[in-house]
């Protein structure tokens, strides 16, 4: 069985250091670097599992280091960052984290965050005896084997999240989904403070959508209830 491979990109030695104990204890196979550049040759040479990365960084920050991995990766990336503010959180996880850490931080709670997106990304990249129907609706085709959009035959680039998000309404037409139904399914955690996610998530797939130009919205907002499909 091959064994799971973490990179760790933080310029604070020690901090990397740290948290490699304890993913070594986990049986992970860690492999440190200290800027975004390195990072980046890393992902592109080896076969890397899981990213845990800081966002500041000499040569390359990690806001960049995640634009550059997900145009062709799709590996979960937590975010372990000293900066707290909402906006770095939300930015973050906009641009294609998965989950974000803020400093100082306690390392069995990393390790379990760690755990839960691999068992979750393990989850969802497992070989699938019947594959899901492609959805089509009104001008917008959704293909979760090719995990692609078409929106009059013009590709949507959306995150794992967003299309996540939009073949989950789009499975079920009408059907009104809770701020707390959609982090729970899409993000497979107990919900906590996860509705600030999800709507930031939903306003950016909208605006990818173009739903500020069609007259027939494709998701719905049911104030005090949640979102819908309205295919």
């Amino acid at each position: 069985m091959k064994r799971i491979s973490i990179l760790i990109a933080d310029d604070e030695e020690e901090i990397a250091d740290l948290i490699a104990i304890h993913l070594e204890k986990e049986g992970y196979h860690v492999i440190k670097v200290h800027d975004g550049q390195e990072a980046i040759h890393v992902i592109q040479t080896q076969s890397i599992d899981l990213l845990i990365l800081d966002i500041m960084m000499p040569k390359m920050d990690g806001y960049e280091v995640t634009h550059q991995i997900r145009e062709q990766y799709n590996m979960p990336i937590i975010f372990l960052s000293a900066k707290t503010s909402d906006f770095d959180k939300v930015h973050g996880l906009v641009i294609g984290a998965d989950d974000y850490m803020t400093k100082p931080f306690t390392p069995i709670e990393l390790v379990a965050r760690v755990n839960a997106q691999l068992r979750r990304f393990m989850k969802l990249n497992q070989p699938k005896v019947d594959n899901k129907t492609i959805l089509e609706y009104g001008g917008i085709v959704i293909n979760p084997d090719q995990r692609t959009v078409l929106l009059y035959g013009e590709n949507i680039e959306l995150t794992p999240k967003e299309f996540d998000i939009l073949y989950l309404l789009a499975s079920h037409p009408k059907k009104v989904y809770s701020v707390e139904n959609i982090f729970q399914q899409v993000w497979g955690d107990a919900y906590f403070e996860g509705g600030n996610t999800v709507m930031v998530h939903i306003r950016t797939l909208r605006k990818k959508l173009g739903e500020d130009k069609r007259k027939n919205k494709l998701t719905k907002t049911v104030w005090g209830v949640g979102y819908t499909f309205n295919g």
